[in-house]
């Protein structure tokens, strides 16, 4: 490692190099990022604006949308300005740093996942309780835990692999800085790295799941034995919207990182990651809110007043 210099920057390769796709491409992640954006900062903005839902489930909820803001936000408008520019090189700093926040903003979203679960599990199985159990205390210290695991899980990983040397090459074959592809990038020998990624995922994987599917075994178990249909029928619409989510992050994520770097197909991670960094954080505003008849009539009374006020405006 004596003759290795040190890589100032990357370049990232992206999803394609077909000229006749970079306009599409940049248009549909542009609209998908709109929507991201419009989806979870609307959804703050109403669970803030509502009284009614200034509970635990919604102040949860709007965690969530804030990491779905961090790591979108850390992927997708470098990912748009490499198909309008074509510019795809960052910075060695600014690849650490996209990974870093990257990292964070996931691991966050999973414990909150975990958290929104037990909330579940408090208002089906203990519904009197509820109120004394989840206070703004209990609620606010699950959500520090959150992102202490996230400062901790990135942190980790950032250090571990930019201590590596990049001598070979300086091009990542993905569109933006994740750890598989730079462990196969990188001159040094990372066997080490690969194992702390994989106890890692499986750490956080397995401790959330696990919390998850306790929470939902003990929901289900509550649920059968509701002899009123309509309140099993609320009870499964409250939890169906979660498990949808927490379906659709947790396959993707344990497809992406547990297995070995050497096996990584890079079209298939590509595909992968596009789902998880991109598409997931505009799909959960949209199923928390097109699901919840809270939302939207919160949605339907801003409107209204939104109205209201244009017309005292302009009369």
């Amino acid at each position: 490692m004596e003759n290795c210099s040190k890589v100032e920057e990357f370049i990232l390769v992206g999803l394609t190099d077909s000229p006749e796709l970079q306009v599409p491409l940049f248009i549909i992640f542009t609209i998908i990022y709109l929507i991201t954006l419009m989806g979870n900062l609307g959804l703050l903005f109403l669970i803030s604006w509502d009284s009614h839902l200034h509970t635990p489930m919604y102040f949860f909820l709007s965690n969530l949308s804030l990491a779905d803001l961090g790591y979108s936000s850390a992927i997708t408008p470098k990912v748009m300005a490499g198909f309008f520019s074509g510019g795809k090189t960052i910075s060695y700093g600014g690849c650490a740093t996209q990974m870093y926040f990257f990292v964070y903003f996931a691991t966050v979203e999973s414990y909150l996942l975990a958290a929104m679960a037990y909330d579940r599990q408090v208002a089906v199985c203990k519904p009197l309780h509820y109120n004394t159990t989840m206070t703004s205390r209990v609620c606010a210290s699950l959500a520090i835990g959150c992102y202490v695991c996230g400062f901790l899980n990135s942190s980790t990983h950032t250090g571990n692999t930019f201590r590596l040397h990049f001598c070979n090459s300086n091009v990542i074959h993905h569109f933006f800085c994740d750890i598989p592809p730079l462990l196969v990038l990188s001159s040094s020998v990372t066997y080490i790295n690969e194992l702390v990624v994989f106890f890692a995922v499986v750490f956080h994987s397995s401790f959330t799941i696990f919390f998850i599917l306790k929470s939902y075994f003990l929901i289900f178990i509550a649920i059968l034995r509701m002899r009123s249909a309509e309140g099993r029928q609320k009870a499964f619409s409250t939890c169906a919207t979660h498990l949808t989510a927490v379906s659709i992050f947790y396959g993707t994520v344990i497809f992406m990182y547990l297995h070995p770097s050497s096996r990584h197909n890079m079209d298939t991670d590509k595909m992968a990651s596009v789902f998880y960094t991109i598409v997931i954080p505009m799909l959960n505003p949209l199923v928390y809110s097109l699901r919840n008849k809270e939302v939207i009539s919160a949605f339907r009374k801003f409107v209204s007043k939104a109205i209201s006020s244009l017309g005292i405006f302009f009369n």
